[in-house]
Parts: C-alpha cells; structure tokens; sequence
C-alpha cells in the first residue's frame, strides 16, 4: 500500500470561483478561434489549459482551495480526493481531464506538431468535460 499522496494546495474563497470559470471560458473559446484557422497546437493547449481551469474553478468552488503543483496532473487528482463524494461522475470526469492534461507536453514540448486529427479529437473531449464542468459550479 503506498502512501496517501500530499498535495500543493492554496486556499481560494469559494466565492472567487467565478475568476477561474472565466479562465476556462475564455481558452475554450480561444480554443475554438484556433480550430476555424487551422491553428492545431493552439487548438490543444487552450483545450488543456480550459479542463485546468475548469478543475480550478470546481475545486474552489467545492473545497475552498486550487492546486498549486506544478504537475498540472495534481489538480485532477487533488479533484476526486476533494470533492469526489460530493458531484456525480467525478471519477470517470477526472479520468477524461487526465487523458486531456496528458497532451499538454506532447503539444508543448515535442518536436512534432499536433496534427489536425489529435486537435479534433481534443476539441471533443474538452466540450464535453466543459459541458460538464458547467453543470458542476
């Protein structure tokens, strides 16, 4: 069995989750300005960095506080330990966040573009946790 694991958290008012929904909505819709021009890595990381938000604003909003881990994996972990008893679906919804944060250094860091297809494919599941997401602040 390993250990519970501790994670960097900062305390937010509850109140403020409003600033990080607006976060999320503002790279969702970047996201979507640069899918009709064809901008595909920016495509991807605005959908990463809206399911980041999202989780942020969701965190705040339930629990008080936001993670401030570097590893932006923290905050859909930090999601279902901290307010995963209290939202339906929360564990199938931070697996698909996970999937989705995941793309964040292939986007960012290979040395290869993401292509038309991952975008796409992305852009879909980042509606989907977002339409969610919504529902859950």
């Amino acid at each position: 069995m390993t250990p519970a694991r501790h994670y960097k958290t900062k305390p937010i008012n509850e109140s403020d989750h409003h600033l990080y929904l607006k976060k999320a909505k503002e790279f969702y819709q970047t996201m979507y300005q640069a899918e009709k021009a064809e901008n595909w890595n920016a495509a991807g990381l605005n959908g990463v960095h809206c399911v980041i938000s999202l989780i942020d604003a969701i965190l705040v909003r339930h629990s008080g506080m936001r993670s401030i881990d570097k590893d932006h994996m923290a905050a859909a972990d930090l999601l279902n330990s901290a307010a995963g008893n209290r939202i339906d679906g929360l564990i199938q919804k931070s697996h698909a966040a996970r999937r989705i944060i995941a793309k964040k250094n292939l986007i960012e860091y290979e040395n290869r573009d993401f292509i038309r297809n991952e975008a796409l494919d992305m852009i879909k599941q980042v509606q989907r946790f977002y339409d969610w997401a919504i529902t859950q602040i």
